[in-house]
Order: C-alpha cells, then sequence, then structure tokens
C-alpha cells in the first residue's frame, strides 16, 4: 500500500444559514486529528478475576485538530479569527484527502499568528470538538 500525502487537509466553515453554505478558510499544510473516547471503568466486586470491565458506549467522544498553514485570503483569516473571539461553537467541515469528510460543530480552542520577514504569513489551530460529528470515508 503506498503511503497518504501528509498535507491534505481543507477546513471550511458553516455561515449558520439555512441551508448551510460552507467557505473554505485555510489549507493545512501539517496536522494532528485526535479521536478520544474516555472509558468508564465498570469493575466491581464480582468482575471475573478481578479484570477490570468498560462499560461500552459510556465514554464521551471528542475530536481535535491542530495544525498550521496559510489562510487564503484576508477574508477567511477574518472569518475564522470572529469565530474564535465569538467563542461559538460553529459548524465546520473537515476534508482529509485519502481519509474521509468529518463534520460537526467546532470551536476554534486556539488560534495563533506568525511568520518570518521575508516569508508569508502563517497560523496555527486547535479546533475541538463540540457536539456530534459525523465521518464520512473517502
Amino acid at each position: 500500500m503506498a503511503g497518504q500525502a501528509g498535507r491534505d487537509l481543507v477546513v471550511r466553515v458553516g455561515d449558520g444559514g439555512s441551508p448551510e453554505a460552507f467557505s473554505v478558510v485555510a489549507g493545512v499544510r501539517s496536522r494532528m486529528i485526535r479521536l478520544g473516547a474516555r472509558i468508564v471503568d465498570a469493575t466491581h466486586a464480582d468482575s471475573a478475576g478481578a479484570w477490570r470491565e468498560l462499560a461500552a458506549h459510556a465514554g464521551v467522544k471528542s475530536i481535535l485538530v491542530s495544525g498550521d498553514g496559510a489562510f487564503r485570503d484576508a477574508a477567511s483569516d477574518a472569518r475564522l479569527r470572529a469565530v474564535f473571539f465569538g467563542g461559538e461553537a460553529v459548524s465546520m467541515s473537515l476534508e482529509i484527502a485519502d481519509f474521509g469528510l468529518i463534520s460537526g460543530p467546532f470551536v476554534v480552542a486556539e488560534l495563533v499568528y506568525g511568520g518570518a520577514q521575508r516569508g508569508e504569513a502563517t497560523f496555527s489551530v486547535r479546533l475541538e470538538s463540540a457536539g456530534a460529528v459525523t465521518f464520512a470515508a473517502a
């Protein structure tokens, strides 16, 4: 099996309308996606051999996406900045090539700006799920 490109993640932010329209705000060059599910220990006095038992489907699920890249334009920069300062959960669509599409409400937990004097302006972002998220495989 051939390796997957590590560069292909597109972040789209919804406008809150009905029907909702999504616009691309950024292409993320490097990324990390963490799918998490906290476990719930259901071990009790009668657990076989005192082995730990886990409650199925009882944990809290979450998705954390972090990465860095460059904004498409000033409008997309302004949109993501407004989401951060508004502190609201907004519908986002995260398209990951050869992986799938993650959609649902996210908050911008961290937004960092940077850049070299003779280079382009860059950003780093951390998005955290804020409700039910769907996944569609590529």
